[in-house]
């Protein structure tokens, strides 16, 4: 605490070489981090002045200077400044380190462990004394079993509570995939909600949040058929459907609990009492009753068609699973099961003979060869003059040799390629439409598992697709029938999910239609009904519902719901269309069959279609199926529809587009009336979190800290190439040289919640992590002392009766009511980086940087007034529920140790304790000293060589004179200095005396000379002012990364700029103080 009373900034840029340079007896003096608009003028640009008049003395010498303890922190601080200088020296003569040797290692801090015997359950002993230093793995022991066990996360709690409000707030976490493990972007969605719900119930609403995993179709049975294939050699062919099941589910017991455990560890307070997972029997329930009731209502039907086919997954995908990746050209790519590289982005020109014409050909140009074999036409548009002549004529096939029709077709565009195309309607979307118009009948050329199929004939039977490509092209040449390739920019569909490329196959399949319920979703937030925050995510919202197609939801799977769906099997005609019942049993699927088909139920014979239903169909019914629909349950009768979604914006259509269109199909109601989205977190060099770029970041390592070789080691379990994990174990030494620090969850919950929303890509890196580390030991450090100031005896005072017995008592109890006001306004608008800048600025610069600085001598005084222990309980008791939310590990360690005020029963822990309300905190006399002593700039200064000197405050408004006046005795505190007076309005300006505007109507003396010496200092300023030249100019030449978001570049030119003109004030001053005038031509500093 008192060892670092002040800030230290580099004259130039924080952090820098010359951070603790700055004068910290004028600085403070100032009150740098008070906002006192009279105390905070930019210090730069001080002048002479002449002649020193009498004034009325009205000073003070402030007492703590003569005390040991001051005494020790200024000469610690003194010390440190010589350090710095000294390093700033030896950099300046070109002794420092290359920028890759001067990479700062972190050092491990001191470990301490909460060693009392406690039950999982158990309330943790916080008898004894506060550890000396701030460990995250000693605070966050045991609290989280406690606030489980109790209750506190139960809305059947809340509702008892004193602050009770009787209106609810509900939420339900998007559910993870079960297969996986939370990264980073998972812990951002957990700090953000879990702050809102903190403080919803800390507020006194009835909240609910429901925990939930999700079954994860595809990924899971993956994973589970590579584990029986590496323990046991056996596919999942080679076991029944229910073996096979029984296995997946055993994997899910002993493998699905690591999710649970890092939302335990990351402070989630979730009402793991309702936990869901939508393979359960309530959820199948769910999904079963909304495929009947969308069967029923004409929403979903089956049909042969197109669909998106991943040949690695052997399932159909939707369309939202499929990445359009733009190729400018050709582009080598390795794909599953492939053992070459394939070749995309290129035009393959290929010769149809004119039938009957040996020397006529029409050329078409390809960009899948592989396909030609499922060719049934050639099209050309019908106004190509170039092809008028063989309208109605017979081609060749180049591979084949049958006779193929010459359309035309409006479709085609003619100045592609050759204007010519083939026409592959088994294969191709746009080709599927052209001869649906032609009436030209399929050929199917690709298998399920993405190789040939018979009808390709003997030579390419069974081969690889892209395999048998390379085969086609020899043949064509040996032909003469291949007429070249070039360069084609293309968009090439990839499956998200296994990086595959996708086929286009013609499947029987169910499909739900979208157009309507995708209208009632697009104009639903078009009314306001629906509230996407940041709003700029509703264009994309209306883009995509505008052109939304139907939604394939069969998948070629086992383990996920199996479709509630019946083939009645019976002899029929040739041609004529299969019979399909729908039921939410096979006996009420019997019912229909018969009255279908006029015969007897126990007569037919029924087969369950062997698919599943995608696994987004039971996740976009979470948000009723989770609250027990169809049922009419009392948590649906409460809770539904939900107050809020919470989400990352990458699951804007994945997720919550479909949850608002069944949501509102299935309940009449749309499932959340608000929708907030935060952005994709990225690493601190703008790339996107990638597991193929090492920089993935499960938030436990940094929670507890990791070292490199345990990171490298979790890279080496990984099933990955061996080239790419050699370029992804160099990319994370690069990154994390000595590893990761401990930074503990309340430091990481922190950090993440101070990005905003609307600021674009969150590049995290751990050193802001770790920064934040530091604001909590600041906090400890700050309760340390507030407990030991209070004393063994302390007995608060009830809220009401608190009296600020000085100007500073008012001053920071106005400063805490503004922080309430902040943080209120944060949450309503759910905007949390305001709530974490004003804890921030209150807890640091308000609190412990002036407050605790200023009221050091007070407290020294005996016998010691009774008003600042009081104002000092109450700042610990109210700032830390204040902090609650967003670090409830720390609040909750360090409010258990605070007295409990008389008269009323203490809430049993921080977080079901009332929040603090910026009304009940705000009384007309703080509220005008915390107005008076708002805004202003951030006073610099220079470094001096020695303190004490006279300060003189003069102001042309007589009114000011009665509130300097107050403000004397902490101002020589806090600027340890030998005395503060006053000058009177309109008295002349002392000769010799250093002076700064204030305001307007304010001014600032100080006696300078003899305490800064121009000839050192100039040097080393015009040393700084050329690397942060240096930085500016390769800012500015540089080009953006990706990623890169333009307004923090904006910031970091800004700030550059900012530095040097503080710089170049500073550097004149100086001169000023040297009474000579630069040398012509001598460089700008």
């Amino acid at each position: 605490m008192g060892g670092k009373a002040w800030p230290r900034r580099a004259v130039g840029t924080a952090g820098g070489p010359c951070a603790e340079q700055i004068s910290a007896p004028f600085q403070t003096l100032l009150m740098p981090h008070l906002p006192l608009a009279s105390f905070r003028p930019p210090f730069w640009g001080l002048r002479h002045s002449r002649g020193l008049p009498k004034f009325h003395s009205v000073s003070t010498q402030s007492e703590p200077h003569g005390s040991p303890i001051s005494r020790r922190n200024r000469e610690a601080k003194q010390k440190r400044l010589r350090e710095k200088q000294a390093t700033l020296e030896a950099e300046i003569a070109g002794e420092s380190k290359s920028p890759a040797e001067s990479i700062k290692a972190w050092r491990p801090k001191e470990l301490v462990l909460y060693e009392i015997p406690t039950k999982p359950g158990e309330k943790k002993d916080v008898s004894g004394p506060l550890p000396p230093a701030y460990s995250p793995r000693y605070v966050e022991a045991a609290w989280y079993p406690w606030w489980v066990r109790e209750g506190f996360f139960k809305p059947e709690y809340q509702a008892r509570l004193p602050q009770a409000t009787g209106e609810t707030f509900s939420m339900c976490i998007p559910p993870p995939n079960v297969t996986g493990s939370l990264h980073i972007g998972h812990a951002l969605t957990v700090a953000i909600q879990d702050a809102l719900v903190r403080w919803h119930r800390m507020r006194g609403d009835q909240v609910l949040w429901v925990p939930g995993s999700d079954h994860a179709g595809i990924a899971t049975q993956a994973v589970v058929e590579k584990q029986l294939w590496k323990e046991r050699g056996v596919r999942r062919h080679e076991l029944s459907r229910e073996a096979f099941l029984r296995e997946v589910w055993q994997w899910k017991e002993a493998k699905g609990g690591e999710i649970c455990e890092q939302l335990r560890a990351l402070g989630a307070s979730l009402d793991w009492d309702r936990e869901c997972f939508t393979m359960d029997v309530g959820s199948s329930v769910a999904v079963t009753e909304a495929f009947v009731r969308l069967y029923k209502a004409g929403l979903l039907y089956r049909n042969h068609q197109l669909v998106n086919w991943s040949c690695a997954l052997r399932s159909a995908i939707s369309d939202i699973e499929v990445e359009n990746r733009p190729l400018p050209g050709h582009t080598q790519l390795r794909l599953p099961g492939c053992p070459t590289p394939v070749s995309f982005g290129l035009l393959f020109s290929v010769a149809f003979p004119v039938d009957g014409e040996p020397d006529a050909e029409v050329v078409v140009g390809t960009t899948r060869p592989e396909t030609l074999p499922g060719d049934v036409a050639v099209a050309v548009h019908p106004d190509d003059s170039r092809y008028t002549h063989l309208h109605g004529r017979q081609l060749r096939h180049p591979l084949m040799g049958q006779p193929l029709p010459l359309i035309t077709d409006y479709a085609v565009q003619p100045h592609v390629g050759t204007g010519a195309v083939k026409v592959t309607p088994a294969h191709s979307p746009a080709d599927a439409e052209m001869g649906t118009r032609h009436g030209l009948s399929p050929l199917n050329v690709i298998a399920e598992d993405g190789t040939m199929t018979s009808l390709c004939g003997d030579w390419l039977q069974g081969l690889h697709r892209f395999v048998a490509r390379e085969k086609i092209m020899s043949v064509l040449s040996e032909q003469g029938l291949f007429r070249g390739l070039q360069n084609h920019p293309m968009v090439l569909p990839i499956c998200s999910r296994s990086g595959d490329v996708i086929e286009y196959l013609l499947k029987n399949q169910w499909f739900v239609r979208c157009q309507e319920m995708g209208a009632r979703a697009a104009k639903a937030v078009e009314s306001g009904a629906l509230e996407l925050s940041p709003s700029f995510h509703q264009k994309n919202w209306q883009h995509w519902f505008s052109h939304i197609g139907d939604w394939c939801v069969s998948r070629q799977l086992w383990w996920g719901h199996q479709i509630p769906a019946y083939l009645v099997v019976e002899d029929h005609a040739q041609g004529e269309e299969d019979c399909w019942v729908v039921g939410r049993s096979e006996a009420e699927a019997r019912e229909v069959a018969a009255e279908l088909t006029g015969r007897p139920g126990a007569e037919l014979t029924l087969e369950r279609d062997p698919d599943v239903l995608d696994t987004w169909f039971s996740s976009a019914l979470f948000p009723f199926s989770a609250l027990g629909w169809p049922q009419e349950t009392p948590d649906l009768a409460r809770f539904y529809p939900l107050s809020l979604l919470e989400t990352g914006s990458d699951l804007l259509l994945f997720w919550v587009g479909r949850m608002v269109m069944l949501g509102t199909q299935l309940t009449g109601q749309l499932p959340f009336s608000k929708v907030l989205l935060h952005p994709m977190v990225r690493d601190r060099q703008g790339r996107k979190m990638s597991k193929s770029l090492g920089n993935v970041l499960d938030p436990r390592d940094i929670i507890s800290g990791v070292e490199m070789q345990v990171l490298q080691e979790k890279l080496r379990s990984r099933n990955l190439d061996p080239a790419e994990l050699a370029i992804v174990a160099a990319a994370q030494k690069k990154d994390f040289p000595h590893g990761i620090p401990e930074c503990g969850t309340d430091a990481l919950r922190f950090t993440l919640c101070s990005h905003g929303v609307q600021a674009g890509d969150l590049h995290l890196s751990v050193s802001e992590v770790q920064s934040c580390r530091h604001f909590c030991n600041k906090i400890w450090n700050a309760l340390r002392f507030i407990l030991n100031a209070l004393g063994e005896k302390f007995v608060p005072q009830p809220a009401e009766e608190l009296s600020p017995s000085s100007p500073m008592d008012a001053w920071i109890l106005s400063r805490l009511a503004l922080a309430a006001q902040e943080c209120e306004r944060g949450f309503l608008t759910r905007e949390l980086s305001l709530v974490t800048h004003a804890l921030h600025h209150f807890w640091l610069h308000n609190l412990c940087d002036v407050y605790l600085e200023a009221v050091k001598p007070v407290l020294w005084h005996s016998p010691r007034p009774l008003g600042p222990p009081q104002v000092l309980f109450s700042c610990a008791d109210l700032g830390l529920r204040l902090l609650a939310p967003l670090m409830p590990f720390l609040a909750e360690e360090l409010w258990q140790r605070l007295p409990p005020r008389p008269g009323c029963p203490p809430a049993p822990s921080i977080s079901v304790a009332p929040y603090p309300s910026a009304c009940s905190l705000v009384s007309p006399k703080h509220l005008g000293v915390g107005l008076w002593v708002n805004g202003g700039e951030r006073a610099e200064a220079l470094p001096l060589t020695v303190s004490f000197f006279p300060v003189l405050l003069q102001s042309s408004e007589p009114g000011d004179q009665g509130l300097f006046e107050a403000f004397l005795e902490p101002l020589g505190t806090l600027g340890y200095c030998g005395a503060v007076g006053l000058l009177p309005p309109g008295a002349a300006a002392p000769s010799g005396w250093a002076q700064a505007p204030l305001s307007d109507t304010a001014q600032v003396y100080m006696e300078l000379q003899g305490l800064v010496d121009p000839q050192i200092q100039l040097p080393l300023l015009a040393a700084r002012r050329y690397k942060l030249q240096k930085q500016l100019d390769s800012l500015t030449a540089r080009t953006p990364s990706e990623g890169e978001a333009g307004t923090q570049r904006q910031q970091k030119l800004s700030s550059l700029q900012l530095e040097l003109s503080k710089l170049d004030k500073a550097a004149s001053h100086l001169r000023q103080l040297m009474d000579e005038p630069p040398a012509p031509g001598s460089p700008e500093l």
